[in-house]
């Protein structure tokens, strides 16, 4: 990586503290983090939140036929807990037969799990769901074979579909905690738009000051609609990059003294340039044996925002100081989460974001590498003592663009020239949300499990929901407000659905293979 001298007017001198620059009041304070965020006053008994969010699947991609499994020879066997299992609004055998697109429905084996990545581009979304009709998948969103592993479908590829043989943790989870069938991208698009509505639920307010290269099919009418990479980001691309103004939630936390931070894989710097700023040339391999660059800039929602980023990508000052407000700014690398779990240290809200090898992410990623994290993420917090007041849960930032059979709630409208879901230059009509074009919404169709001692069992909901109400979730449960300036955050729909706060429903914790999806163990949680 060249050296970049001039990464933006905010670069500031690198400046590492040893151990022994830190007060002994400041690590006594941080310290005591773990019992600020067991009592500090919430609306449920969730102390902390853990928000796991994964890439680029559809609802009917993991979940279509659950919870019936194929079980064929050489697969995990996928076998109901023996607990009550409510139907999902999936793929039935009538949706096989008469399904209205040029390709039907079909299932992809284990030995499938690395495919094309298809195209889930904000307009061609909106043209694939076509008014509502649902028909134009292949041709608006199906990828070929070039240069991708496609088993000689070609853009057919899209209607693939996973079943519990392959995604075996994510329906084992749903077999013991609570899921939805009726949760949503917030606007189409891919992951930047999705990842920013999960924090602040706005995609709008594109700093037109602080932007660098060409933004077409980035940014429209100051909503950002595509994948520039953030401003305040060493390690982001300057060909594309944007900033934006407002507020998100770490901005709500921090003016409520309540902990938090964004753990990504890769973004403890490979090596630093000579004037301090990072390079992020970190690989990790796939289970295919391919090596991938680890961190990606524009899954990292808080560095778009000036007052929450970490543009040189600074440690920690030490791991009693990670969830409060030192060098690093609440941007953290993931190896950070693992080292605050086992000082007792978890802040009350984590983000979790996996290296792209393990993301689950077509094209580099699979479900069996997502596999692999999820379990060991939730492996590691089910065996904490902070778990008895945890709630996980697990997201995704957008479809892919995955086939889903569901058309999604038309919540906000937008008529710019890149829309086109009720004809060109068209997603309904009317007044956005804060007058805010380029955020047709909601977008397709995503999977939601929340995992906690607190989770109603083998649930679930069908209320509507959206990506914003994870942000609603941690507002309300440690009475921050809301975002405002539109956020989506004044529509989202409640997450409380899936919880049972009146006593712990839960028979304790599932502990999953991280090779097979099967469940190891189950037993009694520890609690704090």
């Amino acid at each position: 990586m060249s050296m970049r001298t001039s990464r933006s007017p905010v670069a500031k001198p690198i400046i590492l503290l040893s151990s022994a620059l830190i007060s002994a009041t400041i690590a006594h304070a941080a310290f005591a983090a773990e019992s600020q965020a067991s009592t500090v006053a919430t609306k449920s008994p969730i102390k902390h939140v853990v928000v796991i969010f994964q890439e680029n699947v559809s609802f009917d991609h993991y979940f279509a036929t659950y919870p019936k499994a194929a079980n064929l020879t050489g697969e995990p066997r996928f076998r109901n807990s023996g607990l009550a299992t409510p139907s999902v609004n999936g793929l039935n055998d009538v949706m096989h037969a008469f399904n209205p697109n040029s390709v039907a429905p079909f299932r992809l084996s284990r030995a499938q799990n690395y495919t094309c990545d298809q195209d889930h581009d904000y307009t061609p979304e909106q043209e694939a769901n076509n008014g509502g009709q649902m028909n134009k998948y292949v041709e608006t969103v199906g990828v070929g074979s070039a240069g991708c592993i496609d088993y000689g479908l070609g853009k057919g590829l899209v209607m693939g579909y996973y079943d519990g043989n392959t995604v075996t943790a994510l329906w084992n989870l749903a077999q013991h905690f609570a899921m939805s069938d009726n949760s949503y991208n917030t606007t189409y698009g891919p992951s930047t738009p999705g990842v920013l509505n999960l924090i602040s639920g706005q995609a709008g307010g594109v700093d037109t000051a602080h932007t660098r290269g060409n933004l077409a099919g980035a940014v429209i009418e100051h909503s950002v609609i595509g994948d520039p990479d953030p401003f305040y980001d060493d390690c982001g691309n300057p060909a594309q990059e944007v900033a934006l103004t407002g507020k998100n939630v770490g901005d709500l936390l921090s003016a409520a003294n309540i902990t938090w931070g964004w753990f990504q894989g890769g973004f403890a710097p490979s090596s630093r340039n000579a004037d301090g700023t990072a390079v992020c040339n970190t690989t990790t391999p796939n289970l295919g044996g391919v090596s991938n660059k680890a961190y990606s800039a524009h899954h990292q929602p808080f560095q778009y925002y000036l007052s929450t980023s970490n543009p040189h990508h600074l440690p920690p000052t030490s791991v009693a100081m990670i969830g409060h407000g030192d060098q690093a700014n609440h941007q953290y690398d993931l190896a950070d989460f693992y080292n605050a779990l086992k000082a007792h240290n978890l802040p009350a809200v984590s983000y979790l974001k996996a290296t792209k090898s393990q993301d689950g992410h077509a094209g580099y990623s699979s479900p069996l590498d997502e596999q692999v994290f999820l379990a060991t993420v939730l492996n590691a917090l089910q065996k904490a003592p902070e778990w008895g007041s945890t709630a996980v849960i697990i997201n995704w930032d957008d479809s892919d663009g995955w086939y889903d059979h569901v058309m999604p709630p038309l919540v906000n409208p937008s008529t710019t020239s890149a829309d086109a879901l009720t004809g060109s230059g068209s997603c309904g009509s009317g007044t956005p949300l804060g007058g805010i074009q380029g955020r047709c919404g909601y977008g397709p169709r995503l999977p939601l499990l929340v995992v906690s001692p607190f989770s109603k069992v083998s649930f679930v909901d069908h209320s509507v929901t959206d990506q914003s109400s994870i942000l609603r979730f941690i507002e309300d449960n440690w009475n921050l407000g809301r975002i405002g300036g539109g956020s989506f955050d004044e529509v989202a729909g409640a997450l409380d659905n899936m919880f049972d706060f009146g006593h712990k429903p839960h028979l304790g914790v599932v502990l999953l293979s991280p090779v097979t999806g099967l469940v190891n163990a189950t037993g009694a949680a520890d609690s704090e």
